[in-house]
């Protein structure tokens, strides 16, 4: 189950990408917001967080204007490796290097293609583990 959540500029791409995931039977679960009305990220990305750290589901896809805002939010919970990606290579890095377990996008500054293109990369890439494993295990976590 993928843990998927927006903000009211994120709103207009979540749910492309929430048809998207329903066309390749891929099952979500929706954190909010489900609307384009002005509303505040962190009350998204915090429900988000919550589901995939604690196991329920995984992946997490998160979306704001910039992305910033609702990254540095889910990056707060310390089960949560949120990585701000705009190019299918970045979600790559982001899963293989730092196994990455919410991707978040920039929704007012990539078209829904390179949205899909990104997440089509980040469901389907593996965490490489070795070295890289060594520097997740220094990121403190509860």
């Amino acid at each position: 189950m993928i843990a998927i959540c927006s903000d009211h500029a994120g709103y207009e791409l979540k749910s492309i990408l929430e048809g998207y995931l329903e066309a390749n039977g891929l099952e979500f679960e929706d954190f909010g917001t489900f609307s384009s009305e002005s509303c505040d990220y962190p009350d998204f990305a915090h429900k988000c967080a919550v589901a995939v750290e604690e196991g329920k589901c995984y992946p997490g896809i998160a979306m704001c204007g910039s992305g910033n805002g609702i990254n540095m939010t889910l990056n707060k919970h310390q089960g949560i490796r949120a990585a701000l990606c705009w190019t299918p290579e970045l979600a790559s890095l982001a899963r293989r290097h730092n196994d990455a377990n919410v991707l978040v996008l920039p929704a007012r500054f990539i078209a829904p293609e390179e949205a899909i293109k990104i997440l089509d990369t980040f469901l389907s890439t593996g965490f490489e583990g070795g070295r890289h494993q060594r520097r997740i295990e220094k990121i403190p976590v509860k």
